[in-house]
């Protein structure tokens, strides 16, 4: 598996760049994920939605469906792609050290 190094730190990934395992995540890893994204500054919406997603996948071993991830949050879609350019999937989910979702996220 590919490595990149950041923060002082070496994180294995995957294929498509989402770290290899969960327990691996760090605010390293947030602040790498978050200059691939370019995002400039995490705001408190960004580190809500982390959080959000970070607690589903804890509690249900996956990450939340769009639609249930805008309930929870209470965020339109629209809003997140403004917060992660690259959409819940594969911005949202690799920042909070998910593995890569299968589905629609």
């Amino acid at each position: 598996m590919p490595e990149v190094q950041f923060g002082g730190k070496t994180f294995t990934v995957d294929e498509d760049g989402f770290i290899d395992s969960y327990a691996n995540w760090s605010q390293e890893w947030v602040q790498y994920v978050k200059t691939q994204e370019g995002i400039e500054e995490l705001n408190d919406e960004h580190k809500m939605l982390i959080k959000v997603l970070r607690e589903y996948y804890e509690k249900n071993g996956i990450a939340p469906m769009v639609r249930v991830l805008s309930k929870v949050t209470g965020f339109k879609l629209k809003h997140i792609y403004e917060l992660f350019p690259s959409g819940p999937g594969k911005g949202a989910c690799k920042m909070a050290g998910l593995p890569k979702p299968t589905g629609c996220v």
